[in-house]
């Protein structure tokens, strides 16, 4: 008997039965890290979860980097926005940062 892995929650691929996103482990697995390795990241999951995700991944490659990319442009688009409606947080972010890295000025 066939075994689903993977859920489609609104919108939203994750391992089935669990919080974890299919992008989570997509993206470990496209760093090269080894499915134990990835297994041990997730306490969650266990080997034959990660083993699922990672074929599912493979069968549908072409739909999951489409969803990868449109995550992606979300983010950018979102993350801009942010910038435009707080800029003077992403001042004092900015600065911080800038501070961290040359603490004497």
């Amino acid at each position: 008997m066939a075994k689903d892995f993977i859920e489609n929650v609104g919108g939203a691929y994750r391992v089935a039965g669990s919080r974890i996103s299919l992008d989570s482990i997509v993206y470990a697995f496209l760093r090269g890290e080894s499915p134990d390795g990835i297994a041990e990241s997730f306490p969650a999951l266990n080997l034959e979860q990660v083993y699922g995700a990672i074929a599912f991944y493979l069968g549908h490659r072409d739909t999951i980097d489409a969803y990868l990319r449109a995550g992606q442009a979300d983010f950018v688009r979102l993350r801009e926005q942010a910038r435009r409606d707080h800029p003077s947080l992403y001042a004092k972010i900015e600065a911080a940062l800038q501070s961290t890295v040359n603490p004497r000025g």
